[in-house]
């Protein structure tokens, strides 16, 4: 039997390759992001912590004008990164937005071209399946005729 032979067989394994490439930048944005929510928690445990630490051990007893000064600026600096590191994560969040179409519109195009194999697959499927039918009539014939021939001339 004939095998089925789809013309654009390349053209396939690109549009596969170039899904591929875009499910890698969408992961690879998403672990930035899994990165940037990791490092803004720990910003976030870290006052926390320093919070604590503040209300269970510093404000007993004499109070440290210039501790409370230092801790304040601490306090200020934290939140000025973590206001820089929320900004870095809408940023990753528009180029995930961003991968997230690219890769749906790569999944599109290689669906298509899919589509049309299968399409001309099946169109395949249906001629080899007439010429089979057609060779298997040929075959039919052919050994009606002989044994008609052999009955005839069994009969003379």
């Amino acid at each position: 039997m004939a095998k089925f032979d789809f013309t654009l067989e390349g053209v396939l394994r690109q549009r596969k390759h170039v899904e591929r490439e875009r499910q890698r930048d969408l992961a690879g944005h998403q672990q930035q992001m899994r990165d940037a929510q990791d490092a803004l928690r720990s910003l976030d445990q870290s006052l926390q912590e320093s919070h604590a630490d503040m209300r269970d051990n510093r404000l007993l007893g004499r109070i440290d004008l210039a501790f409370l000064a230092a801790y304040r600026r601490y306090v200020a600096a934290v939140q000025r990164r973590g206001t820089i590191m929320a900004q870095k994560m809408a940023l990753i969040q528009r180029q995930i937005d961003s991968a997230q179409t690219a890769l749906a519109e790569a999944a599109r195009q290689r669906k298509i071209i899919e589509k049309l194999r299968e399409k001309q697959f099946d169109r395949w499927k249906l001629e080899a399946a007439r010429k089979e039918a057609a060779e298997l009539d040929e075959v039919s014939t052919r050994l009606s005729s002989w044994k008609a021939a052999q009955e005839i001339g069994a009969a003379e």
